[in-house]
C-alpha cells in the first residue's frame, strides 16, 4: 500500500519570542490559507503537528476541513539547539547548523544533536507509517527537523536543501510500506 506523508514547514513567524508560543505573521497566516487550499484536493486523512504554535497554525485549516483535530506530537518539535526557550539568533544559527550537519553528534550544552533529533522524529514517522498505512497524512513541521527526517531516507536532503526551503514549504513523501519511494515539492 502507498502512504503519502505531506511535510509542511510552518509559515513566516515573528523572529522574537518563545519557541513554543510564537505564532504566525500576517503573511504567515495568508500562506497557511494557501496551504489549506492546496491540500483540500489531496484527500488528507489526518493532521499531525509539532507542538509549536506556528506549526499548528499552519496546518489547522486542513484539519478543520477534514473535520478532525490536529494531533500534537511532542517529538516533532524543532531541534532543541540550546537550553533556553528563546530562538537562537540568525548569527548563531548559521555556524551551529553547519557544525551540526558536519558532525551529527554535535550539540551545545543543554541542546540536542542532529542524531538525537532525527531519532525521535523518525520514531514518530515510523509509527505513522505503521498505523496510517495507505493514507495521506499531513505533518506540520520545521525546517531543520523536516530536513533530518527527509535526510534519513535520502542523503540529498542535507544542509544545502535546508537553506533552499521557504516558509512555508510543502513536500509529499511517498512510501510503499516502510520503504521510501520518493519526494516531490508541492509548494511554488
Amino acid at each position: 500500500m502507498t502512504t503519502y506523508i505531506y511535510m509542511i514547514r510552518h509559515g513566516e513567524s515573528p523572529k522574537e519570542g518563545n519557541e513554543r508560543t510564537r505564532g504566525l505573521t500576517e503573511k504567515g497566516m495568508v500562506d497557511a490559507e494557501r496551504i489549506t487550499d492546496r491540500l483540500k484536493k489531496e484527500g488528507i486523512h489526518a493532521v499531525v503537528s509539532s507542538p509549536y504554535l506556528r506549526s499548528i497554525l499552519t496546518v489547522e485549516g486542513i484539519s478543520q476541513h477534514i473535520g478532525q483535530q490536529v494531533i500534537v506530537e511532542e517529538n516533532l518539535k524543532e531541534r532543541v539547539f540550546s537550553s533556553g526557550q528563546n530562538r537562537v539568533s540568525d548569527q548563531e544559527l548559521g555556524p551551529l547548523l553547519l557544525k551540526s550537519f558536519e558532525d551529527p553528534d554535535f550539540a551545545l550544552e543543554g541542546g540536542e544533536s542532529n542524531a538525537e533529533c532525527q531519532k525521535r522524529a523518525i520514531a514518530v514517522l515510523t509509527t505513522l507509517l505503521h498505523t496510517c498505512e495507505g493514507n495521506k497524512i499531513v505533518i506540520g513541521t520545521h525546517g531543520a527537523i523536516m530536513t533530518m527526517m527527509m535526510g534519513y531516507y535520502d542523503s540529498r536532503f542535507g544542509l544545502p536543501f535546508l537553506h533552499s526551503t521557504t516558509k512555508p514549504d510543502m513536500y509529499r513523501m511517498e512510501f510503499k510500506g516502510l520503504e521510501f519511494v520518493g519526494v516531490e515539492r508541492l509548494w511554488k
